[in-house]
């Protein structure tokens, strides 16, 4: 599916930092509907600042933020989430005491419609069959792969219009980050709009319709996935040619 023309999610001029320590420097990144947009950059580049700070988890300092036309400044975490942006987290944070299907029932929270909720439940089922011979296991017992399929899950079960990944190959088995590729591929198929930070450069931007290179705070390239892919600096710098 070709990504439309909409402008689903603006990112203008951000800086943001924690204390003292700015991360951010004028970071600015467009997301338009049915893209999958990968951002690619060195440890501490501020690729996960960047999507704390449109999650509201991270205030920014100066700059906007603007999802579906409309401003997100002081817009509190929860209310993000039940507008259709929702992030899945670096490290998955699962909840390890809770079973597989008590995870997936969280990220729907918010929701009311039940019969809706038991279909998008199957349609998890389907993406991960994994998760479905393991619903009454707990999260805390599932391998590193595993909680990643949950995490997505888990998001997914609150029906977003833009999803943002953290790092979802991060210490997992290359076998199990294939098959999370794969859903990744499967959910853009699907007309679903990707944010994705991911430390593998080379699957990122395979994956991506455009990509931004972000160092030291500041968005230093972008492109499509392909020019990006083909740069003789990003060679160099993250694929190791």
């Amino acid at each position: 599916m070709s990504a439309s023309n909409s402008l689903l999610l603006e990112i203008h001029e951000l800086t943001a930092g924690y204390g003292s320590i700015e991360v951010l420097h004028g970071v600015s990144i467009q997301v338009h509907t049915g893209e999958i947009v990968s951002l690619i950059g060195g440890n501490g580049a501020g690729k996960s600042t960047s999507l704390s700070c449109i999650s509201g988890i991270v205030p920014l300092r100066s700059g906007a933020v603007r999802f579906a036309g409309e401003s997100l400044a002081g817009v509190a975490a929860h209310a993000i989430v039940k507008r259709g942006l929702v992030q899945v987290p670096e490290g998955r944070k699962i909840f390890p005491r809770m079973t597989v299907l008590e995870n997936l029932r969280m990220g729907a929270y918010a929701r009311t419609d039940r019969a809706a909720i038991e279909s998008d439940l199957e349609e998890v089922y389907a993406l991960f069959e994994i998760l479905k011979g393991r619903s009454s296991q707990l999260g805390g017992t599932l391998s590193g792969g595993e909680q990643q399929m949950l995490a997505i899950g888990r998001a997914l079960m609150s029906r977003p219009k833009l999803l943002m990944m953290d790092e979802p190959s991060m210490g997992i088995a290359p076998l199990l980050v294939a098959k999370i590729f794969e859903a990744v591929k499967s959910l853009r198929a699907r007309g679903l709009t990707i944010l994705l930070v991911e430390q593998n450069a080379r699957a990122a931007l395979k994956l991506a319709d455009r990509g931004y290179v972000l160092e030291t705070g500041r968005v230093v390239l972008s492109g499509t996935g392909a020019e990006l892919l083909s740069d003789p600096r990003v060679q160099a710098a993250y694929l190791g040619e």
